[in-house]
Parts: structure tokens; C-alpha cells; sequence
């Protein structure tokens, strides 16, 4: 056999097995996932998300991650979906039905519509609405899916509620990236109703979000910051029935004294009432109205006029509600600096030109500096001051809280007067009087020293007018009160 001719079968053969090779290659190229679910949506009925699951093998997400980033992006295609015209997705909401793919009013259900509107009008509160639903079995819409399964005619939810009274479908509207047009459906509320529970919609978010809901508001929330910048966030405690207010460095809230010592514990009346008088005396001064406005305001007549304005609304104050008065600081006063010889407020004169003005509008909004800058800064001197044993920061100064009165110093001078009365009364030894009275003979001749305060010093605590860092610990923990009434009044900060 020639070379040639034994070659040649082994030529063949290769020939053979690369045909072979090759031909189950064509065999198994198929089509690419892409080119069935196009394939799928290209047919005159198209595809719902269940057919392309089935026939891709994808989850529902990955069905509209697909057709959001994949299809919509692809040049010369549009993806129709099957939606009313201009309107909600295949199911519409309470109160329309779905005709020839278009909103049609459901009379029966237009009217749940309307009383739920009319409800919340009347209550001003989605939870009482939502109540009321219940107790009455008003539920949400029913749905049947081209399958024929129901779903819905459950009661509705709050969020559910809420979404449905800012709808402005039911206005024979159409929102589309944050802008309504008209629709070509009939509306289901009208024009007054639907202003009123939009107007009680923004006033009960402003409520929220300034805390003016609050049985006792703390006025300033989000607003106080330390001396070092830190926020501080109210927090009170419960002693016997009463409730005491405090602001309390962020941090402190989560981590313990040791982890952040520099943190700030001081007492809500305290602060507030400086901040308060404060802006009460720049409301009152027209030098520093004057100074505010004039940028703004630049006739004399209207600056007169709001000078005028700003003194009534400190003779007002008083009378203001806390939710009014937190309502009235959230909107011209950015921050509130708490330093260590005084107090900043920082204010926005613009804003409060506003509400001088009469600009309701202005009262619905939180005040920040980037929409209403510069910001005029109003300082009060204060001074942190730590008191004896009970370890809190009281605030001192000029604008600090007048005139009320301690009731852990009025309980001691009661208490002292009593025992005096027992013990010249009695005749009995002291030691005897003080087991008698629960006490230890030392605690006891502490109390009763006090008996023998100045009179000046006993009508000073009795009307609230001690110095702040005087308190019922310092008092009782005097171990040497002097009986000269002029060393009193210099060791207690009298004189």
C-alpha cells in the first residue's frame, strides 16, 4: 500500500470526526434568554410576569429587573404595560372600575370613598378614622385576577388610609414624576373636601414633626446642642408621681457616664425658660427688630409696622399654647448652642419677617439655614453649675427660671420647724425625739439646725428666690450652719 493510499483513509477519518464535532455544536445553539422574553413580547397579547417566569425560569424580580433596565433601555423599543390610559396599573383603586382600559366611576364604592374623605375631615386623625372603618366593616376593594382568584375586602391599613386621602386620582387627576395632569376619568371628591383633608394632612406632618402633638412638648427637640456641638435629646424621669424634664447629651443615651464624661444632664424648665425670655426681650426691643428687619423691609412704615408686630407677639407669648410655642421656635430658629458662660440662638430673620408679616404659609415649614440664610445669632449669659450631691447641671445667670419654689427645700424648712416644735414641746431627751421620728441622732440635729435659718433666708426659699446651686442636699449636708445670720447668707450665696 502506497503511502498515499494509507493515508487516505486516515484522512477520511479525520474529516469524519471533525464533521462529527462539529455538527452537535449546530445542533445545540439555541436561543438566548433575551431573545425569548423578547420573543414573548412581541406577540399582540404580550407577556405577564407569571408566562415569563415559566418560560425563562426567572424569579418575578428578575422578570421587571430585566424589562426596567434591560428593555426599556433598548433603542426603538417601547414597552407598553398593561395599564388603564393614563392611569394606575391593571387594578384600579376603591371607588373606579376598569372599562375598555379606562377608569369608570363604581358609584357604591364612590360613596365609601367620599365618607372615608368626610370622616377624616371630621376626625383630623387617621387613627380614629381607621377605627371608625373597623367598627363598621368598611374594607378595602375587592380583586379578581385573570385567574379568577380574589384578593382584598380586607380592612384597610393606615398607611393604606393615608396614601388614599392624598390620591389625586380621586380629583380626575393623574400624577407623573411628582406632577398632577387631568385625566379622562369623572372625580369622586370634590374641590372643598379635598382641600380641607389636604390642609389637615400638612398640619397634623408639621405636628409630627415638631412635636406639638405632645401632652407636654419639649421645646426644644432637635434643636439644643452642648458645648461640644453634640445634640442633645430630652429625657425625664418619674420620682414619686411627678414627672421631671431633662435634656441629655445624645450620646449618654446609649453608652454609659464613664464612656462619654464630658456629656450634659440639665434640667428642661431651666433652658427653656432662657431661650424663651430671651427671645421674648429681642421681640420686645425695637432696636434689635429694627436691626433684623431692615434688610428686608425697607420703608419706615413697614418697618414701624413690624416692630410694632414683634412687641405684641411677646406680649402674647404667655398665652401661646407649648405646641404653639415649639410650632413658632421649629420655624425661625435653626440651633440653640449651649456654652459655658452663656447661651446662642441662632434665628433666621427672614422667616420671622414672615410670620411678622402674616404669612401663614411660613408656619407649615422646619427652618433650616441653606433656604434662609444668614442667620442672626441672640446670646443670654447662663453658667453651668454642678449641684452638691445630686450630680445635675443646673443652669444660672440673668435669664435663668424666677420665683418657683423648691419643693425639696420647702419640705426641709417644714420639716426642721416641726421637729423644733416637738422637741421644745416634748420635754423629751433628742436622742429620744429622733428615734421617735425615724431618725439618727446626727440627721436629726442637721434638721432641726435649719429651724434657725435667717428670716430673710427662710422667705428667700419659700418664694423661690435661693440661688439655683442652692439645693435640699447642699442644705441638709451643712454640717457647721452658723447661728450668725450674716455668715448664713455669705456660706448659701445670699449675700
Amino acid at each position: 500500500m502506497s503511502k498515499k493510499s494509507r493515508r487516505s483513509p486516515k484522512s477520511v477519518d479525520t474529516t469524519a470526526t471533525r464533521a462529527k464535532a462539529v455538527a452537535p455544536r449546530k445542533r445545540q445553539r439555541q436561543r438566548t434568554k433575551k431573545q425569548i422574553a423578547l420573543s414573548l413580547l412581541e406577540r399582540p397579547k404580550g407577556a405577564s410576569i407569571t408566562e415569563m417566569q415559566g418560560a425563562l425560569g426567572w424569579q418575578a424580580h428578575s422578570v421587571r429587573g430585566f424589562l426596567a433596565g434591560t428593555v426599556r433601555k433598548m433603542p426603538g423599543v417601547t414597552l407598553v404595560s398593561d395599564k388603564i390610559e393614563n392611569g394606575p396599573r391593571r387594578y384600579p383603586p376603591l371607588g373606579y372600575d376598569c372599562e375598555d382600559r379606562k377608569l369608570v366611576v363604581n358609584q357604591a364604592e364612590a360613596e365609601t370613598v367620599r365618607q372615608i374623605f368626610r370622616r377624616y375631615a371630621a376626625f383630623g386623625s387617621v387613627l380614629a378614622l381607621k377605627e371608625a372603618l373597623d367598627d363598621q366593616n368598611i374594607v378595602g376593594k375587592v380583586r379578581v385576577s385573570q385567574a379568577g382568584r380574589r384578593s382584598g375586602g380586607k380592612p384597610m391599613a393606615r398607611g393604606a388610609l393615608h396614601r388614599m386621602l392624598q390620591n389625586r386620582i380621586y380629583r380626575g387627576e393623574i400624577v407623573h414624576k411628582d406632577k398632577s395632569y387631568p385625566g379622562q376619568h369623572a372625580a369622586i371628591v370634590g374641590q372643598d373636601l379635598w382641600d380641607q383633608v389636604q390642609a389637615l394632612l400638612a398640619e397634623n406632618r408639621v405636628e409630627r414633626r415638631t412635636g406639638g402633638g405632645a401632652k407636654n412638648p419639649s421645646l426644644l427637640v432637635r434643636l439644643l446642642h452642648d458645648d461640644k456641638g453634640a445634640p442633645m435629646t430630652p429625657r425625664h424621669a418619674v420620682k414619686n408621681g411627678k414627672r421631671y424634664r431633662y435634656y441629655v447629651t445624645r450620646a449618654l443615651t446609649t453608652r454609659r457616664r464613664e464612656a462619654v464624661p464630658d456629656g450634659r444632664r440639665i434640667p428642661a424648665g431651666d433652658i427653656e425658660q432662657i431661650v424663651v425670655s430671651r427671645i421674648r426681650a429681642f421681640l420686645s426691643s425695637a432696636a434689635e427688630i429694627h436691626a433684623a428687619v431692615e434688610p428686608d423691609a425697607k420703608s419706615a412704615i413697614e418697618q414701624k409696622s413690624l416692630i410694632a408686630r414683634a412687641a405684641a407677639l411677646s406680649d402674647q407669648w404667655e398665652r401661646q399654647s407649648p405646641a404653639q410655642t415649639r410650632g413658632l421656635l421649629c420655624t425661625f430658629v435653626t440651633r440653640i448652642d449651649l456654652r459655658p458662660d452663656k447661651v446662642d440662638i441662632h434665628l433666621l430673620p427672614k422667616r420671622l419677617g414672615r410670620i411678622l408679616t402674616g404669612d401663614a404659609s411660613v408656619l407649615s415649614q422646619v427652618s433650616t439655614v441653606a433656604e434662609d440664610a444668614p442667620t442672626l445669632t441672640l446670646s443670654a449669659p447662663a453658667h453651668l453649675r454642678r449641684a452638691g450631691m445630686e450630680m445635675t447641671m443646673l443652669i444660672d445667670g440673668n435669664h435663668a427660671r424666677k420665683g418657683k419654689p423648691n419643693p425639696s427645700l420647702i419640705k426641709l424648712i417644714i420639716k426642721a420647724q416641726k421637729l423644733k416644735e416637738t422637741l421644745i414641746q416634748g420635754g423629751q431627751p433628742l436622742a429620744d425625739v429622733a428615734k421617735s421620728a425615724g431618725m439618727s441622732s446626727s440627721y436629726f440635729t442637721r434638721l432641726v439646725k435649719l429651724s434657725f435659718l435667717a428670716p430673710d433666708i427662710t422667705k428667700a426659699i419659700l418664694e423661690g428666690h435661693q440661688p439655683t446651686d442652692l439645693t435640699a442636699g447642699r442644705l441638709i449636708n451643712h454640717t457647721r450652719l452658723p447661728l450668725d445670720w450674716k455668715e448664713q447668707r455669705a456660706v448659701f450665696g445670699f449675700s
